[in-house]
């Protein structure tokens, strides 16, 4: 199949995935000392998910809308996101629960938990169901409590799974009315949900779960819309420095800090999603790289998926070790040594995993179960 490969988006995927880290390094060690108290640190980068399943919609458009409408079955799309995905979902799932493991079997209140009660988390985490609120380990209500930002790649399954059964069959005409239907759709749930904006998702709660959802079903069908125009235009190439001015712009949008009201955060949240984080994708897809910069935001782009995958674990333990060592938070002071160990065992790991574990073995399963393709 013979398609355009955009290698600034692979980068800008890497640039949110490192902004990602640093938000759940910083705000979430934080936030769970000092909560509801908002904290500033790369405060907006919880956003960097909306990029992701833009980028997603985008991707998905462009490679695969063609490939359905001739040879490509919906099962053989559906095996191809499996070989993909589903790898580092696993690798993601064993890291949180040997963490889990190694924090003492504990909730966050110091409720002891069994081993039974571990291994069924793991399992649940395997196939990326979410747990119940119920029988959640954490105690935190996290969908995923053995590794927490795989509620994203739930809904990226969803995402994959309505694209291949819908989505990609809309003409373009009623593409845009789903895409302004979401619109409507968030741009409500974020000015008129209790607490506003759309940090959602996360939890195994109702309302969480259901703004996990229109997050996607706004940002990765805006993708799939954007890739179809792009391939109609067919926008003349820009030379320079395009990575840079995106990965630039990018890195403002979502490290500001706290506006300072939650009426503010909903209108700014939406004014990138809606209006930002577009523009970004689409200069970014007309943006040409070569020499060594074609190979840095690559390995960017490589490292982006496994990095975001097993990094939170490694954030667990950064907490974990926070409580028990008796560390409280005043002003903005951290303990450097800690974030900055925790920073680059995600970082070294997540690169290990990409050479070692997730490329060989994906590509090792695209030869046994997808060598026609």
């Amino acid at each position: 199949m013979n398609r355009p490969r955009y290698d600034i988006l692979d980068g800008l995927r890497g640039v949110a995935a490192l902004m990602i880290l640093l938000y759940h390094v910083f705000n979430d060690a934080k936030s769970f000392f000092v909560w509801p108290t908002p904290v500033n640190e790369f405060y907006h980068s919880f956003l960097g998910v909306d990029f992701f399943f833009m980028l997603s919609g985008f991707v998905m458009g462009y490679a695969y809308d063609k490939a359905l409408e001739g040879t490509l079955t919906t099962g053989g799309f559906i095996k191809r996101r499996l070989i993909r995905l589903h790898p580092m979902v696993v690798m993601g799932v064993l890291i949180g629960a040997i963490a889990f493991a190694i924090q003492g079997f504990t909730k966050w209140d110091g409720t002891q938990v069994t081993v039974q009660a571990l291994m069924f988390a793991t399992l649940l985490g395997l196939f990326l169901i979410p747990s119940p609120t119920s029988i959640e380990v954490r105690g935190y209500t996290e969908a995923f409590p053995l590794n927490g930002p795989h509620w994203s790649l739930f809904f990226e399954y969803i995402g994959s799974l309505l694209y291949v059964l819908l989505l990609h069959k809309l003409s373009t005409k009623w593409l845009r009315v789903w895409v302004a239907c979401s619109i409507l759709s968030i741009a409500g749930y974020a000015l008129l949900i209790e607490g506003g904006g759309i940090a959602y998702g996360w939890s195994s709660e109702i309302s969480s779960l259901c703004g996990g959802a229109l997050r996607m079903l706004y940002a990765y069908p805006m993708g799939l819309l954007m890739a179809r125009v792009f391939r109609e235009r067919q926008p003349k190439p820009i030379k320079g420095h395009m990575f840079l001015l995106c990965s630039l712009a990018l890195i403002v949008l979502l490290g500001l800090p706290y506006l300072g009201n939650q009426d503010l955060e909903s209108i700014y949240q939406l004014i990138c999603i809606l209006s930002l984080f577009p523009t970004i994708v689409w200069f970014g897809a007309r943006g040409i790289v070569s020499g060594w910069k074609q190979k840095a935001v690559s390995f960017l782009g490589r490292l982006s998926y496994p990095l975001y995958a097993i990094h939170y674990p490694f954030v667990y333990l950064y907490i974990a070790w926070l409580q028990k060592s008796g560390y409280t938070y005043t002003g903005y002071t951290h303990p450097w040594a800690a974030v900055t160990i925790t920073m680059v065992a995600s970082l070294l790991f997540a690169t290990l995993c990409m050479l070692f574990y997730d490329e060989p073995l994906r590509k090792w399963l695209t030869r046994k179960f997808n060598s026609k393709s």
